[in-house]
Formats: C-alpha cells, structure tokens, sequence
C-alpha cells in the first residue's frame, strides 16, 4: 500500500475528483480526514468508504474554520502527511461586461483564499512533523486563457503561481507542492458549466467541448485521483514546484 498509515486531508470531498480521491487514497491504506462545505454529502461520502474515514464540515474561505479542519486531523491523527487543496467552484458562464461582481469575488474567495488559506495552516503543522506533500487542483484554465469564464480562469492561474511561491517556501521543510491541472472531467462541474454554455441544449455543449480535447472525451475523476496519488506518494519524493497536465492533450494544441 502506496500511502500506508499516512494522513491525508482532501477538501472539496463531496465532489467528484475530491470523492474519487478519497476513495484510491483510503484504498492504498492512507488515513483520512473529508472536508466539504455540505454536511450530509460529505458524510455519505465518509461513510461510504469506511468507518474509519473521519471527516469535517468547514467553509474554506474563513479562517477559524480552516484552522479547525487541520487541529481536528492533528489531534486525531498526530500529524498532516498529505493534503489535497482541491475545494473550488465554477462560477458562471458570462462574458466579463455581464459577469456579476459578487461572483467574482465568490469564486476568488473559494479557488483563491481557500486555497492559500489551506497552505498557511497546513504547512505549519507539517514543518512540525518533517514535512509533507500539497497537491493544489488548479486546471488547463490555470495555464490557458477561455472566455465565459474570466473568474474561474483568473483563480487557476493564480493558484498555480501560489503553488510556485509555496514550493520554495516548503523545499527547506521537506514540503513538497505542485498542481493538477485537469481539463474538462465528467463530473457535476462540467453539467454545470455546460448548462451556462447552451441552456436549451447542454448535450451539445458537452460534445462541442469533447471535440476540442485531442483524445476526443471527457477525463474520468479516476483519472486525476491517479496523478494526486503518484503526488503524494514517495514515487514523486523530487517532484515540488510543477503543474502537471492530466488533459487529454488538450495543452500540446
């Protein structure tokens, strides 16, 4: 078992890469603590995967509650040894003269200070105990630029650029970061994103989408818990500071 005995935290639990992960990292043996904003999604997911899947309702944008996740999981488990970032929200499809500003700031808050909120307290704690491995979820969004979607695009380039100042800040403490970037994944994001795009016909939407991924498909969040996994075990021990593509090629076009 690639994460025996190793003490995880994944936020954005009760979503689909989130839950996905949860799932290949408890079944490599890793203990786990859930984090979702939405209480009774999170504890199905929780309970259905084990008994022994501890899990914590929390808002990532405020502090208090971030900080109470990572006590929680120390005080529980002793030490934080891996730690998906990967809470986030789509916003809305809009072009930037129509986009509400509320939303901006919505999904700025989730992707963006969620996120840096995440690093501050875990890092800590993992400076305590030796170190650790971050795996941030930013997404092709964070290294392309799209139109509809100017919140959520600016939030996974700045992650990506956070993971890089984390990286060296880690590096002296054996913490090791980087990012996923996934393109579109079959999860209930992309209905969403895909419902903005064509309201009476999002099925057209999807293939519209599909047909511009080189594989000519959606990614399956198996598909990114795999590359979290290969992250955060040892096989990665000289990998910090890197965004990795997990996109169907659609970064080579």
């Amino acid at each position: 078992m690639e994460l025996k005995e190793r003490v995880c935290i994944i936020t954005g639990a009760a979503g689909g890469i989130g839950q996905a992960a949860a799932r290949r990292f408890h079944a490599e043996g890793a203990r786990l603590m859930l984090v979702d904003l939405d209480p009774g999604p999170l504890g199905e997911v929780a309970r259905s995967i084990g008994p022994d899947v501890a899990w914590c309702q929390a808002d990532v944008t405020q502090p208090e509650q971030v900080k109470r996740y990572v006590d929680e999981t120390v005080a529980r488990f002793g030490r934080i040894d891996g730690f998906l970032n990967n809470a986030g929200i789509e916003g809305v499809v809009a072009p930037i003269t129509d986009s509400p500003i509320e939303m901006f700031d919505r999904v700025m808050a989730v992707n963006v200070r969620g996120v840096w909120l995440g690093l501050k307290y875990v890092m800590a704690e993992m400076q305590k105990s030796g170190g650790g491995s971050i795996v941030i979820t930013s997404s092709t969004a964070g290294i392309k630029g799209g139109p509809g979607l100017s919140p959520y695009v600016t939030s996974k380039h700045a992650v990506v650029g956070m993971m890089r100042s984390a990286s060296r800040e880690g590096a002296p403490f054996k913490i090791r970061v980087n990012t996923v970037n996934p393109s579109p994944i079959d999860t209930r994001m992309m209905r969403s994103l895909e419902q903005g795009m064509a309201p009476s016909a999002p099925e057209l939407a999807k293939e519209r989408v599909a047909a511009g991924i080189p594989l000519g498909r959606y990614g399956q969040p198996e598909e990114v818990a795999e590359l979290m996994l290969f992250l955060v075990s040892d096989r990665a021990s000289f990998l910090t500071g890197a965004t990795y593509m997990v996109d169907g090629g659609i970064s080579a076009t």
